[in-house]
């Protein structure tokens, strides 16, 4: 049905018109309807519609103000979930394991951990059960405790809290309240000890629930039959 007639439209009787059956002839937009969509989306519908598509208000500046506020708080939580850069190598130096050292890594968690390649396997295991961070902790405390500078000391203690300690770091490790609370109170004048305690704590919990597990992994046993094949071939 025409455009026109459709909404009421009567020709006058001297007019002698037909219907029309064309396209219906765009009219003329209000300033209101001009100020409710962008010019980029009369024209064609789509960018400005895929930028803006929970428009918050009929005002296009204050669209842009609102959605800017949004992408501006959601990039501030992703960047207080980001951590700071480790403050040790993401893997520490060392010349591939020998035989005899595979073989006493089994012997004791002592022997594994003083290791420099032991650490690094078993740190690899640690990262297959989401749990590296505790073996990253013992290395930073490790760090911490070498340094002789008190500008430094303080500056990697705070580090060390922020990535491991703080409730809000994704790779904080499990302490108990005890513990967490002597630091608590350490940090206001940090010193290569703050972390004793915790790093205790930790090592413990290494020794006792993933230690065990590394020994029947696949990473050791692989490591351990490639010894046994080597030292019966020579």
């Amino acid at each position: 049905m025409c455009f026109r007639k459709r909404n009421g439209y009567r020709p006058p009787d001297h007019f002698n018109a037909k219907i029309y059956t064309g396209p219906v002839p765009t009219e003329r937009e209000s300033p209101m309807a001009l100020g409710e969509a962008s010019p980029g989306l009369r024209a064609t519908g789509g960018p400005a519609a895929a930028q803006r598509p929970n428009a918050c208000c009929f005002c296009w500046c204050c669209c842009c103000s609102c959605s800017w506020n949004e992408d501006d708080s959601r990039s501030k939580r992703r960047s207080s979930q980001d951590t700071k850069l480790e403050t040790i190598p993401n893997c520490e130096a060392c010349t591939k394991p020998s035989i005899e050292e595979v073989r006493l890594w089994s012997q004791s968690f002592d022997k594994l951990m003083k290791n420099p390649a032991g650490r690094n396997v078993f740190r690899e295991f640690l990262r297959t059960e989401y749990s590296e961070e505790n073996m990253l902790f013992w290395l930073a405390c490790e760090d911490l405790k070498k340094e002789l500078n008190t500008g430094a000391v303080e500056e990697k203690a705070r580090g060390i809290y922020e990535d491991y300690i703080s409730i809000l770091s994704p790779k904080e490790v499990s302490l108990d309240a005890r513990v967490r609370e002597g630091i608590n109170k350490k940090m206001t004048e940090p010193t290569q000890q703050t972390f004793e305690d915790a790093q205790l704590q930790i090592y413990t919990l290494m020794h006792r629930d993933s230690y065990p597990r590394f020994l029947n992994s696949s990473i050791y046993r692989s490591l351990a039959q490639m010894g046994s094949r080597s030292s019966s071939e020579s």
